[in-house]
């Protein structure tokens, strides 16, 4: 019999919140970080790979996968999960934050929004609450995103509250068509920018409609993390207990433990593939350059923590020289490291916040991470 999706809060140490989410595709343990796969590919990484680092869910882009390679041939595929080979459990934003921030000459109105996009010749599309819902049911998403209008900042109180009041009236579109199944769910996504008042009354409509999951949007887009903290401190506590609360596009490490002791169950960001991409590593001691210099003839591994195939078999020099050489390689074995490290820290999360003694782990990580690495003598 197919699994209802549901929620398990299994431990909690202050306000942060240790779980798993039941799905149609298995279960994601919370804390959870979630690797993007825009185009219904991890940049660099084969599924293999991505199971390795003990990732449960991935992130695809409704945007980018209605662009190529369509959402009919995908559908036709059986899916994006089935199309890339991941069997486990996938969540799909709407495409509202890429048609805002990404496409050519947009409109938005009461309706939806239209753009353009250079990705497949210029040609004219329009998102809707309808079809960005429809899109991600034909892809087979476990968890779908309700299309919302991505605000920008800095941006005035009426402008905010316009913004928010429109995406919440896209929401319940979104969740008058959406077509529930066991094991799938919606979420919806608050909004209102750095308004303390505008969060409290999009989180009161959003509980009307009774989603099954609630994402805090509108942050991470240059608040700052000060204001980003203390707009989660004023929404949290507003959302019902027994609901996970996703914080969209966060984040660096740090963000994530501070979203954590506030209450924040899944996490997605782009930083760690995309840092591996282009040299950047993260470690227990902060993040590491590897374009420098003075990585150029050290035979230590990156982290002698890890177990990475990068960190496992290869040295700091020999990483540098892949990065200096324009090979593949080394941006492959670097944004594996780098998922894997997200993934560690995400599970030494759970396991303090279980031992209740996530606190102390906080500030171990803070003081650690803000060592920095450490040069060679």
């Amino acid at each position: 019999m197919p699994r209802k999706f549901a929620f398990t809060i299994t431990a909690s140490d202050g306000t942060a919140r240790r779980g798993h989410l039941t799905t149609a595709h298995g279960k994601i343990h919370t804390p959870a970080f979630m690797p993007v796969g825009t185009v219904g590919t991890v940049k660099g990484m084969a599924i293999p790979d991505i199971r390795a680092t003990g990732s449960e869910c991935i992130l695809a882009n409704t945007y980018h996968l209605m662009l190529r390679p369509g959402i009919d041939r995908a559908r036709r595929l059986g899916g994006v999960r089935k199309m890339m080979g991941w069997d486990g459990p996938l969540l799909t934003d709407s495409g509202g934050f890429q048609a805002m921030s990404l496409a050519k000459l947009r409109a938005i109105d009461e309706d939806g929004i239209d753009f353009q996009s250079a990705a497949d010749g210029g040609n004219k599309h329009r998102l809707t609450p309808e079809s960005a819902t429809a899109m991600q049911h034909d892809l087979d998403a476990t968890i779908s995103m309700v299309l919302d209008e991505c605000t920008p900042y800095p941006v005035s109180h009426p402008e905010a509250a316009q913004s928010m009041r429109r995406s919440m009236a896209w929401a319940a579109r979104c969740r008058k068509v959406f077509r529930g199944r066991p094991g799938y769910a919606q979420f919806g996504i608050v909004q209102g920018s750095v308004y303390e008042d505008l969060r409290a009354e999009s989180v009161a409509r959003l509980a009307e409609l009774d989603f099954d999951g609630i994402a805090i949007g509108g942050l991470a887009v240059g608040e700052g993390q000060g204001v980003m903290f203390k707009m989660l401190d004023a929404t949290l506590p507003l959302i019902a207990a027994p609901k996970p609360r996703y914080l969209m596009g966060v984040g660096k490490p740090d963000d994530i433990v501070g979203a954590v002791a506030r209450g924040v169950d899944m996490f997605d960001c782009v930083l760690p593939t995309r840092s591996g991409r282009t040299g950047q590593a993260f470690t227990g001691r902060g993040t590491v350059n590897l374009l420098n210099a003075r990585h150029a003839d050290d035979p230590r591994p990156l982290d002698a923590s890890c177990h990475c195939p990068a960190c496992a078999n290869h040295s700091r020099a020999y990483l540098h020289h892949l990065f200096k050489a324009g090979e593949v390689l080394g941006l492959m074995l670097l944004t594996r490291h780098n998922v894997q490290y997200y993934q560690r820290l995400m599970g030494d999360i759970r396991t303090a916040i279980a031992a209740a003694r996530f606190a102390d782990f906080a500030a171990g990580f803070t003081e650690a991470y803000n060592k920095g690495d450490i040069a060679p003598r």
